[in-house]
């Protein structure tokens, strides 16, 4: 039985969703597809991926109503300037009138004006909820006070070696969810083969990551891990019919390592993310 956050503008979230980043249109299009199918109500895509059609056509192909499925996308810095133009043209590639989650993908650029353009469609009922990515404490803050309507969702990077104890502390004081990006660490062999996630698993029936996924959810994290394989897609869904105990989320906090996988500066990112111009509207 999926599990839920309430946003702080009353919006009902589900905890676990799939991801499309790297996913080319029609990948993204059978993976949602497939998604649905199995029971996933949430879906996170961008502007920046590619594949809004792709994501568009999946929810359509799946007969899935629109008003039970959660749809995220992300603004691109290059469109900040423009962002109502960039929402619509986004509403028309993702054939919806409106999406349930607007995050700006990075913190660059004009992001304080973006985010206003974005209050303007929240108003609308182009949008309805907002959010951040990667977005550093400071800037979040920086957005909160330039803002008429708080972020509902920041999404960054989070896994057991990267908790994000710390923000996490920040957004909670602020009524403010959290998503995580690299739910299982890129992937990393190491992080998903820790001893205590190879001990539950058979304790549980589970996979390792299986139990990865649990702990994210019991931490209060909203998650999109991605896959294209059809049997990892249904596996990662399939944890919500256990629990871990206290003492077993105690012991995965012990894995808090604050090594993150992505480590790009922001000077370095706003250079390559300015420099980026991509036709959106190109994609298949």
């Amino acid at each position: 039985m999926m599990e839920y956050t309430i946003l702080n503008n009353g919006l009902k979230m589900p905890m676990e969703g799939i991801g499309t980043f790297l996913l080319q249109p029609a990948e993204a299009e059978e993976s949602v597809y497939q998604a649905l199918k199995a029971g996933y109500r949430l879906i996170d895509t961008a502007n920046a991926y590619m594949n809004e059609k792709g994501v568009g056509r999946g929810i359509k192909k799946s007969g899935v109503k629109r008003e039970d499925i959660f749809l995220v996308t992300k603004l691109w810095p290059t469109e900040y300037e423009d962002g109502m133009k960039s929402i619509d043209d986004t509403l028309a590639r993702l054939n919806t009138d409106y999406v349930d989650l607007f995050i700006l993908h990075q913190p660059v650029g004009n992001y304080l004006a973006a985010y206003k353009t974005m209050e303007a469609a929240y108003k609308e009922g182009k949008v309805k909820a907002l959010g951040l990515s990667n977005f550093p404490q400071e800037l979040i803050e920086d957005v909160i006070a330039h803002c008429e309507i708080k972020p509902q969702m920041v999404q960054v990077e989070a896994h057991p070696y990267y908790p994000q104890t710390e923000l996490k502390a920040f957004l909670a004081k602020n009524k403010m969810a959290l998503m995580a990006w690299y739910p299982l660490g890129h992937g990393d062999k190491a992080l998903v083969g820790e001893e205590i996630f190879t001990k539950l698993a058979q304790k549980y029936g589970k996979s390792n990551a299986q139990i990865v996924l649990r702990w994210h959810v019991q931490a209060g994290n909203v998650i999109i891990p991605g896959s294209k394989n059809t049997d990892h897609i249904r596996d990662n869904f399939n944890i919500f019919d256990f629990a871990l105990t206290e003492d077993e989320m105690e012991e995965i906090a012990k894995l808090d390592k604050n090594t993150r996988y992505y480590n790009m500066s922001l000077k370095d990112a706003a250079k390559a993310y300015m420099a980026n111009q991509i036709d959106f509207n190109a994609q298949q």
